[in-house]
């Protein structure tokens, strides 16, 4: 079935052919996922079972719940181009060199440097930087590796089905992976909590349906940032009210980090609102180029710093070590009562600063694989080998294009 049924308007395009709206969020999620891996591995995240939690310790709490619905945009975007694309065999090669480049490059400096920590060199360490993806090196990465794999499949359902078909087939999911586990107060034995390759399925078929039908309620002017807020809010209040709960009872325990699961219902439906948000933005001349330049390289900015090498460690470079033992505080008052200006500094800090790097290595990378690829191509296996992986390209775009008839 064609695209005539689509509501949702598709915003202005780069010269290059990119969306900068939703190319610069790309990159903003990419931050979000900097913080929140600044705030978890940086252990600024005060544990909830604590009595007493300090202005700093909420504000920790309270960017962690802004900056959870990262994956799931991420994933949106993702959803929302790959769902009227054709499956490309060379684009999996891609991602699994450069998913094995990182793995291998960063894995062996951290620990030939010292840089490493919490991790021990080991065979099981060794096997995860040759096989990154089977090892789950990178769990994002692995779960869509595996989601791209299923895009020949799921691509065609997608376009094929009716905007009733793919509506109640999305509810399902949802309700099935989503809205099960977040209103039963247990935990489920099938709750991936969003690490898996099932959820981003889910995540994809809400953005193909949001490509092809839209979603009359977003396309309103400021509901897209308003669910995104509210739902935030929410996530944050209820995880302090579910702290509350074991403070007082002792129950619930396992419970208490539920609403800041990547499939939360409130999680799904502030990335839903977020990617609205964004998706409605206007934006253009120099700073439009600048946001499409650069957006192709973020995924290099995840790769980079959740690399095994650097995991635990480029955090305390950005202070979060002295954040954590209140020794950047002075004065005579409990220095936690003093740190939530410094905790908000330091980690925007931490996000622009690793956000910049990881774009920079990513833009060597792709230079040097570049000029590998000019020498290989005077090698005939090699120019065999490229032709054979571009047919495969072009009979899969035949199969995408007559499924969109």
């Amino acid at each position: 079935m064609a695209d005539k049924n689509k509501t949702c308007s598709a915003p202005e395009k780069s010269p290059a052919g990119r969306q900068a709206n939703l190319e610069l969020l790309r990159c903003v999620a990419m931050m979000m996922v900097i913080v929140l891996h600044y705030l978890g591995k940086g252990e600024l995240l005060t544990n909830l079972q604590t009595r007493d939690l300090y202005p700093a310790e909420y504000l920790a709490w309270l960017l962690e719940s802004f900056c959870i619905v990262a994956v799931n945009v991420y994933m949106f975007i993702s959803g929302y181009f790959l769902c009227t694309s054709s499956f490309k065999p060379s684009r999996l090669i891609q991602l699994v060199i450069q998913v094995w480049m990182y793995s291998v490059a960063f894995g062996l400096i951290g620990s030939i440097t010292g840089v490493m920590e919490e991790t021990s060199v080991d065979t099981h360490f060794l096997l995860t930087l040759l096989f990154p993806v089977s090892m789950n090196h990178y769990w994002f990465m692995t779960a869509y590796i595996f989601l791209y794999l299923l895009l020949p499949f799921l691509g065609s359902a997608v376009r094929r089905m009716t905007k009733r078909q793919l509506g109640t087939a999305v509810l399902l999911l949802l309700f099935t992976f989503s809205v099960c586990k977040s209103v039963l107060p247990v935990r489920l034995e099938t709750d991936g909590q969003g690490y898996d390759c099932l959820w981003y399925v889910c995540v994809f078929a809400a953005a193909a349906y949001l490509r092809r039908f839209g979603v009359p309620f977003l396309e309103k002017k400021g509901r897209g940032a308003a669910l995104y807020v509210v739902c935030c809010l929410l996530i944050f209040g209820g995880t302090m009210l579910l702290r509350q709960v074991f403070l007082r009872t002792g129950s619930l325990e396992r419970m208490l980090k539920m609403c800041l699961e990547y499939n939360h219902i409130l999680a799904f439906l502030a990335a839903a609102g977020l990617f609205a948000a964004f998706h409605r933005l206007k934006i253009s001349g120099w700073f439009a180029a600048f946001v499409c330049r650069i957006a192709p390289y973020t995924l290099g900015v995840y790769l980079l710093h959740e690399n095994l090498g650097l995991r635990y460690s480029w955090q305390k470079w950005f202070g979060s070590e002295a954040l954590r033992e209140g020794v950047l505080s002075s004065g005579t008052m409990d220095p936690r009562l003093q740190s939530a200006p410094k905790l908000l500094f330091y980690t925007v800090a931490a996000a622009v600063c690793v956000f910049a790097a990881g774009i920079l290595v990513e833009l060597l990378r792709v230079l040097l694989v570049k000029a590998l690829d000019r020498i290989l191509e005077m090698i005939g296996p090699y120019r065999r080998l490229k032709r054979f992986v571009a047919g495969l390209d072009g009979s899969f775009r035949e199969e995408a294009q007559r499924s969109s008839l």
